[in-house]
């Protein structure tokens, strides 16, 4: 079992992500809206979030987040082991992004050489319902791809459509939400009304001398 296992064996930590990650993530939310609609952004401001929380546990010197753009899969390295890290917005779990790319031909290339190499942090945002902060472990990605197969694993673009990338399929996600190692926190996605200004601070950094 990998270093994030201790954030589950973590009361403290536990009940942070409970009570404070809905709050966050909404605020993402307002950050990245404009006229009323949530933009691409919110993704990035969310891992932003996820990886404070690593450093806030783990440490600054503990947590390495100047990834290479060349690590496609990684987004944060935790006392030495690689995290990928990823949110979703159902009650599903579908829909989850694996790699950006509309190419079908790419997509099936993909397909066949992908083998994971990461930690997966999943965070399932249900907003007025259940979620949670899911850790699935790398053996259990490799478990569930060699007993499965590629081709149940993904779901791929179909030539001349306008899909937004790959995604785990929807056998993929319920074995790997479901698997004996794969650790979980069950959120209360409460919907919490908040005042926030985009340009506050901004408009604070113009102010001060």
């Amino acid at each position: 079992m990998g270093v994030l296992s201790e954030i589950f064996e973590d009361p403290e930590i536990a009940y942070k992500i409970r009570k404070k990650l809905p709050r966050l993530f909404k605020i993402a939310e307002l950050e990245s809206s404009r006229s009323g609609k949530i933009g691409m952004e919110v993704g990035s401001l969310r891992e932003r979030i996820i990886v404070a929380l690593l450093i806030y546990k783990y440490g600054e010197s503990n947590v390495k987040t100047e990834i290479p753009i060349t690590e496609s899969e990684t987004d944060v390295i935790v006392c030495g082991e690689p995290i990928s890290i990823k949110t979703i917005t159902n009650r599903n779990l579908r829909g989850i992004k694996v790699i950006w790319t509309v190419d079908a031909q790419k997509s099936v290339l993909f397909q066949r050489e992908y083998i994971p190499k990461c930690d997966l942090i999943l965070v399932q945002i249900n907003w007025g319902g259940i979620g949670a902060f899911y850790y699935i472990p790398l053996e259990a990605q490799q478990e569930v791809i060699r007993r499965i197969g590629r081709e149940n694993y993904f779901s791929l673009p179909k030539a001349g459509t306008n899909p937004r990338g790959i995604e785990f399929s929807k056998d993929a996600m319920q074995e790997l939400s479901d698997h004996l190692s794969t650790r979980k926190i069950d959120i209360q996605w409460n919907i919490e009304e908040i005042e926030h200004n985009q340009y506050k601070q901004w408009l604070d950094y113009w102010r001060d001398n």
